[in-house]
């Protein structure tokens, strides 16, 4: 007979009756703060907009709803933080008030295991702000604009850009078998108005044996055709050992180049319209022109996208470390110490941005140094909670 199987069993670790109580104490301030901290910050920076706009300029009521409602996820990324830390404070506060701390402690309840509920929460927390942050807002933003623009019939300004450079690369086989990146195509164009490029110079290494050199005095991109209408210029056939070949000149020439150069001087979106992958996108494109400040800028801002949510988990640990210090805090006091928290962090991250955008500081630690300066508070404050107990 077959000796009987087995059965392995393995322990998965279980939320504690301490957990879920700290969970739901930090729950209901948190849904408290989601709410008070969204509605504040859309009246002061949308609502009284709109109903300016309903009022002076003819908006129709259901637009200025729709506009309210798109405008909304913004303001909801912006609450998340700014919520977690309320919660984590008045949470842990009412506990260290009421002696709960102290109970917990007497049967060996250390005060780093006390706020691990927070820290899963917030980074709970976190993972939400961040999809909001990305996903969400930034479709949401572009939407709203749109829609006010068609509402108000006024389009956007033309965009006006100088010095798009755009180069192409391709590979070549070398003799011994290896492929190297080389430049096949460089575009120029001095002006872009926002329909027609101005002084164009191409460079054109895609045909073996020949290069080209076309210079125009405008072109513009034929939607109909897929091609560009090159006006008024010269194409300058160039042979490998640097002699003339061939001098054409023209009127008007259609040419099948790539549509790229004017993805990148026409991009109308701002930072806070695009994802993560739309603004790494456009950041491969502006690298080309050369603009440094602006490449700086956009650096600092897709590194601020992915900050911005993890201020979640530094909130929720500095709140907590505050929080569960032997004291007698009221719900008016947490609000107090909450918001000049908030404050001294925003300006922080407001100054560490600016020296990012003007290279200060590398886009990394523009972005993240206010969220690593946080988290050594935090911490600090959490040791100290121990030692004080």
């Amino acid at each position: 007979m077959a000796p009987s199987a087995q059965k392995v069993s393995i322990a998965l670790p279980s939320v504690s009756v301490m957990d879920r109580y700290i969970f739901l104490e930090l729950l209901l301030p948190f849904l408290f703060g989601m709410g008070l901290f969204t509605s504040l910050a859309l009246s002061i920076g949308t609502l009284f907009d709109l109903v300016r706009r309903v009022t002076e300029s003819g908006l129709p009521l259901t637009i200025a709803v729709k506009i309210l409602f798109l405008k909304m996820p913004a303001f909801i990324v912006l609450a998340f933080p700014m919520s977690m830390l309320l919660a984590s404070l008045m949470a842990y506060s009412r506990l260290s008030s009421d002696s709960e701390v102290i109970a917990l402690r007497s049967i060996g309840v250390s005060i780093y295991r006390l706020v691990v509920p927070a820290v899963l929460f917030s980074l709970m927390v976190t993972g939400i702000a961040f999809i909001f942050n990305d996903q969400v807002t930034p479709a949401a933003n572009y939407e709203a604009l749109v829609t006010l623009e068609k509402a108000v019939n006024q389009d956007r300004p033309p965009t006006q850009q100088f010095n798009i450079i755009y180069p192409e690369y391709g590979k070549v086989r070398l003799p011994d078998g290896n492929e190297q990146t080389v430049l096949t195509r460089l575009f120029y164009a001095e002006e872009f108005n926002g329909e027609t490029m101005k002084g164009l110079t191409i460079l054109d290494r895609t045909q073996s044996g020949v290069n080209q050199v076309l210079t125009a005095r405008s072109a513009n991109w034929n939607i109909a055709q897929n091609t560009w209408d090159f006006y008024d210029g010269t194409v300058y056939l160039i042979a490998p050992d640097g002699s003339y070949r061939n001098i054409v000149r023209f009127r008007h020439q259609q040419l099948a180049l790539p549509r790229a150069p004017l993805d990148l001087a026409n991009q109308d979106r701002k930072d806070g319209e695009m994802s993560i992958a739309q603004a790494k996108r456009y950041l491969e494109m502006l690298r080309l022109s050369g603009d440094e400040k602006k490449i700086r800028k956009l650096e600092v801002r897709i590194q601020a996208k992915y900050a911005l949510p993890f201020v979640c988990f530094v909130f929720g640990l500095v709140g907590a470390s505050i929080g569960i210090r032997p004291q007698n805090t009221s719900k008016a006091t947490s609000f107090g110490i909450c918001v000049g928290l908030i404050f001294s962090y925003y300006l922080l991250s407001f100054l560490c941005e600016s020296m990012g955008i003007w290279g200060v500081l590398s886009p990394f630690m523009a972005a993240w140094l206010p969220n690593l300066l946080g988290l050594g508070a935090g911490g600090l404050l959490l040791i100290q909670s121990a030692s004080l107990r």
